[in-house]
């Protein structure tokens, strides 16, 4: 969105944010304030009506505002409404009514237009998480994320429904009230406001503190929310290792370390709060003792007392709530802020590159080094050749850089050094969203839906029939297992696939993978969860079905990889063999290193047996 590529200075650039988020729905919020404006209008009107019953309908002063004499004489001049007393209250409550029908308009849009815009807000934090490049995964741990297009959206459409439109009824109801105190009496009217300045200026600093405690508050919720998202979802792992007390205690912590600072920032709403209302009681005192005082003397009327009594608390309840105005104010700021540095997170380019070419699946890579920095080279100098219809198998020990190549070659991250070429199109010119749509990728770690297992091996192609289902599940050797489900292929596996053993849920990441017909297959070490007979009866089926695919698989065992075409082994980010199982176990290296200590364990295995 043309919105998000903002050039200005960081503070412009989060409040430029917000105003182009609010396209479309600032006619709300204009609506809204004219409403506030309006209510605050007849909220003011009251006591001066009061004002005029008691002063000169029931008293004897004259009237001599020309807009009350219009009014006493369109209800039947005084002495009409003298004998008729009900004319002013139901005047009241005709006031009161829709001062009432104005807030309630006032609510109603600026709630429309608040949370049309926290909609908007959370579609473009997903969409820009799910087309954010791939490091950006490794940043931002998953609460964190999960914070900030929660709470911090909700802190802002809070604001936006509440205290945004509470600005304009604060600015009017003040210049209202103070233009109307200053023309009924200047000196009386500086006794009503005398410690106005103080509360202000207390409701200032009180913004300032409260909105460096909110930013430290909402960094340890987003901690506790990273605890407790990463042990729900890493539940085997907590029960395998006994680790329940460990993380426990661990949430403890973060929980108390949360729990002190929002309790500081309660403390301070409470500081504020008591010290606001004991100095609005004290300039309440004022009004009533003097007002008496000037009352007795015949000053000030006692209409005039009754209005400024009345509009003391319209008057003290505003500036007081600048100081929650100016908090959230504070909160909504450092929550944008968050909000802002997300979205404005580089974001892939799928589309740009070629994108209608036939993908056969010839595959070579050139002179190729990598790293994800500058000083560390996961990959150094690599070159190979795949020819499409092959299967080749990468083996080498962890962090040897396999798993970085299939990421290269899905365009998640892009080489600077060196070439990499599909069917003699550079890698680079090609769209990343056409590349990605012809590599099948079965990963490492197996992640499954919480859906049905139909559901998720239908994720790949949507439209296929359940014989499509039930062969690519035949394919990877779970289809009998399967069935043998209560429900069958509408069994609902929990989050993660966790109601599935480990084979189980890898085994459907399989089917879902060859449903598709994919030109090139890849398999990320995903055949270690299963048993060596499982495997060489995934890997038969796969033979029979992929002949014209090229087939990568990635592994550390020697018995998933022998029977591929050709064996690329790879040691400390460089290419140290290449060749098929035979050629390679009479070659000194690592393959063979490992070939004979695997060997030796079958050999020793079989005869213990």
């Amino acid at each position: 969105m043309a919105f998000l590529c903002l050039k200005e200075g960081d503070d412009m650039r989060k409040y430029r944010l917000l105003i182009d988020f609010s396209k479309g729905f600032r006619l709300k919020y204009i609506a809204s304030i004219i409403a506030t404006g309006l209510s605050a209008l007849f909220s003011v009107l009251i006591p001066l009506i009061i004002k005029l019953t008691v002063d000169s309908i029931i008293g004897t002063k004259p009237i001599t505002s020309k807009l009350m004499i219009n009014l006493v004489d369109s209800l039947g001049g005084r002495d009409y409404i003298l004998k008729n007393l009900w004319i002013m209250g139901l005047l009241v409550i005709l006031l009161t009514l829709l001062n009432s029908l104005f807030l309630y308009l006032k609510g109603k849009w600026s709630s429309q237009a608040s949370e049309n815009i926290a909609k908007r807000f959370k579609d473009s934090l997903y969409e820009t998480i799910l087309r954010a490049k791939y490091e950006f995964y490794s940043k931002y741990p998953s609460g964190e994320i999960i914070q900030r297009c929660t709470s911090d959206v909700e802190t802002i459409r809070n604001f936006l429904a509440n205290q945004f439109v509470e600005i304009g009824r604060t600015v009017i109801l003040l210049s209202l009230i103070l233009i109307i105190m200053f023309s009924l009496d200047v000196k009386f009217a500086l006794v009503a406001t005398l410690i106005v300045p103080i509360i202000f200026a207390f409701a200032l600093w009180f913004f300032t503190r409260v909105q460096r405690q909110f930013k430290r508050s909402d960094e340890a919720e987003a901690e506790l929310s990273t605890v407790i998202q990463e042990n729900i979802t890493g539940i085997r792992v907590v029960k395998a290792f006994a680790r329940e007390e460990f993380e426990i205690k661990k949430f403890a912590e973060k929980n108390k370390t949360y729990r002190d600072l929002t309790y500081n920032l309660i403390k301070l709403f409470a500081n504020y709060w008591s010290f606001s209302d004991c100095l609005c009681m004290i300039q309440t005192a004022l009004v009533v003792l003097i007002g008496s005082y000037f009352a007795a003397n015949g000053k000030i009327t006692i209409g005039t007392l009754l209005v400024f009594v009345s509009y003391e608390g319209m008057l003290l309840w505003p500036v007081r709530q600048m100081g929650r105005i100016l908090s959230d104010m504070g909160k909504m700021t450092i929550s944008l802020s968050r909000i802002h540095e997300i979205l404005t997170q580089d974001r892939e380019n799928l589309d740009e590159g070629i994108k209608d070419i036939e993908i056969k699946g010839n595959i070579e890579f050139s002179s190729v080094t990598f790293g994800f920095d500058d000083k560390n080279y996961v990959l150094k100098d690599i070159s190979f050749k795949i020819e499409a219809g092959q299967t080749v198998a990468f083996f080498g020990s962890t962090g040897s850089g396999k798993s970085t190549i299939i990421s290269l070659l899905l365009r998640l991250y892009d080489y600077k050094k060196g070439s990499i070429k599909i069917d003699g199109i550079e890698l680079k010119d090609i769209s990343k969203s056409f590349i990605r749509q012809k590599i099948g990728v079965v990963p490492q770690d197996a992640f499954l839906y919480s859906k049905t297992i139909k559901e998720n091996i239908a994720i790949t192609n949507p439209d296929a029939e359940l014989e499509e289902i039930y062969r690519a599940s035949q394919i990877a050797s779970i289809h009998d297992t399967i069935m043998e489900f209560e429900d069958g292929y509408d069994t609902l596996v929990g989050e993660k696939g966790i109601t599935l053993s480990g084979g189980q849920r890898q085994r459907i990441t399989i089917a879902r993978t060859v449903l598709k017909d994919y030109p090139i297959l890849v398999f990320d070490d995903s055949l270690s969860a299963v048993d060596t007979e499982t495997e060489a009866k995934i890997r038969n089926a796969l033979k029979e079905r992929s002949k014209n695919t090229t087939t990568i698989i990635i592994s550390h065992r020697i018995t998933s990889v022998k029977d591929a075409d050709i064996i690329i082994v790879l040691d400390k980010g460089k290419v140290t063999n290449i060749g098929n199982h035979e050629k390679l176990i009479r070659e000194e290296g690592l393959y063979k290193r490992v070939w004979e200590i695997q060997s030796l364990i079958e050999r020793d295995f079989e005869k213990a047996i």
